[in-house]
């Protein structure tokens, strides 16, 4: 009876994870990114391993479609690239709400890995997940709550260890290049 219900359970769910899904589609085409029935399927499978792979359950909403208007309008996904972009956020969404240990929100995390993603990893999701928002988390799980105030928005400038590119030191590096 109780593997009944869990299977009923499941199938409810991903079906609501589908219908939330297609929804956004309505949204999302103005930014060249639908999509289909199938991908919507593959996404909400993607959902219930991830959950299972990070022991955590969701209630009511799930995250992805708040994932996927958070992103939408990003300069690094492509229609080609959507749905594949979608499931590896949504698993680096969960992970680190786990590494974080619940201290930070879900609208505080997402703002803070859109940030990232088009401000310092230009669209790399191994740059994101294993630097940006490891260190992150490092600090969260150390205590830093500074977060709560920005709304997530700013943090990393003030954990980052690397050196970033910066335009002016490079022209003045190309002028004195050039009196040479």
């Amino acid at each position: 009876m109780a593997t009944e219900q869990t299977n009923w359970l499941e199938l409810m769910a991903k079906q609501t994870q589908i219908t939330q899904v297609l929804d956004t589609n309505q949204y999302t085409e103005k930014f060249g990114l639908v999509l289909g029935k199938e991908d919507a399927e593959l996404l909400a499978q993607d959902r219930a391993d991830t959950l299972r792979t990070e022991q955590r359950i969701e209630f009511g909403q799930g995250i992805l479609p708040k994932i996927i208007y958070a992103f939408c309008d990003s300069s690094y996904i492509m229609q080609e690239n959507y749905r594949d972009s979608l499931s590896r956020l949504q698993e680096i969404f969960f992970l680190y709400k786990n590494e974080m240990l619940d201290e930070i929100t879900d609208d505080e995390l997402l703002e803070f890995m859109r940030e990232q993603f088009e401000n310092v990893c230009f669209g790399d999701f191994d740059y994101l997940e294993g630097t940006c928002l490891d260190i992150f988390a490092q600090a969260v799980r150390a205590g830093y709550s500074g977060y709560a105030a920005s709304g997530g928005r700013g943090e990393f400038e003030k954990f980052d260890i690397v050196t970033r590119w910066d335009k002016e030191l490079y022209l003045e590096a190309l002028r004195e290049l050039a009196w040479r």
